[in-house]
């Protein structure tokens, strides 16, 4: 690796990543223009502000993740000061767990005066988190499709269409991981895979050209959405207004609760936007386009 010059000071920033894109279970995953940023400066002792008191010590997932990669680099850790300002909702679906991983391990590369190495960074953080699909968009940027093999976290990158957009729905309720892991069924039908596959390939070359109907035409899940939604009581009854209202698709972002309408155009998104906010105000509901940028540093002096 390269070395450079040792910051006193520096902010990493990580976009926010919706994973599966219905039909890519487990392989795609999109970056989003929200960001995360957080700050990290060498201190006396360990201080993390920004975030609920809870994740203020040891705990902390950025913390964590810069140990794990000073440890994987052979590096000494130092106290820091890290600050955190993370506007992705707790609710889940939006990879705000995959934002402090991505920050923590870049930040050890970069604060001890290495270049930051996205495939070191990327075959890191998917060790952490188990999984590319966030992790992968959240350091490439655009929409990645992933698996690993060998220990490596293999990548393709497609750019996305710039006509798209994404109305983000967060309610105000979770949906942990764990159990809308245990949702799934053990096994499914050799059709469903087959299914599954050919709508997968379209999803992506629909993302790519921007056409609304070629991602309502492929955009129907089976592996894992039908056994999800039920653990989203306002699933159906947003599925439904954000359709009716001009939305290419509708779907579970993550693994949910953050929900995630797919429109073609300005118009429909706005349509889309102020029926859904209409019908429930408590959502945070945010219009996005994607992200062609990844995780980056800025070095604050």
């Amino acid at each position: 690796m390269s070395v450079q010059a040792t910051p006193a000071r520096l902010t990493v920033r990580v976009p926010a990543t919706s994973a599966n894109l219905g039909v890519g279970f487990d392989v795609l995953g999109l970056a989003l223009q929200l960001q995360a940023a957080y700050t990290f400066e060498r201190a006396e002792r360990l201080t993390i502000t920004g975030c609920d008191e809870r994740y203020q010590g040891a705990n902390n997932m950025v913390w964590a993740a810069y140990l794990a990669a000073c440890d994987e680099l052979g590096l000494q850790p130092w106290p820091l000061h890290i600050h955190e300002d993370n506007t992705i909702p707790s609710s889940g679906g939006l990879g705000s767990s995959s934002t402090c991983v991505v920050a923590g391990i870049a930040a050890a590369q970069a604060l001890h005066g290495l270049k930051v190495n996205r495939q070191l960074t990327l075959d890191l953080a998917t060790r952490i988190e188990g999984h590319p699909d966030n992790v992968a968009p959240a350091v490439m940027g655009g929409l990645v499709s992933s698996y690993v093999e060998d220990g490596h976290t293999v990548t393709t990158r497609w750019v996305v269409a710039p006509n798209l957009r994404f109305v983000c729905m967060a309610p105000p309720y979770q949906v942990l991981t764990v159990d809308a892991r245990k949702a799934l069924p053990a096994m499914v039908p050799m059709s469903s895979v087959s299914w599954q596959v050919g709508r997968c390939l379209a999803m992506v070359s629909a993302m790519a050209s921007g056409v609304g109907t070629e991602i309502a035409a492929c955009c129907h899940d089976r592996i894992h959405e039908p056994y999800r939604a039920p653990l989203i009581p306002d699933f159906e009854r947003l599925r439904a207004c954000t359709l009716e209202a001009g939305a290419s698709t509708f779907l579970i972002s993550g693994s949910g609760a953050t929900m995630l309408a797919i429109c073609d155009n300005d118009q429909s998104a706005r349509q889309v936007r102020e029926t859904v906010s209409a019908l429930m105000p408590e959502l945070w509901v945010r219009t996005m386009r994607s992200s062609e940028h990844g995780v980056s540093v800025t070095f604050d002096n």
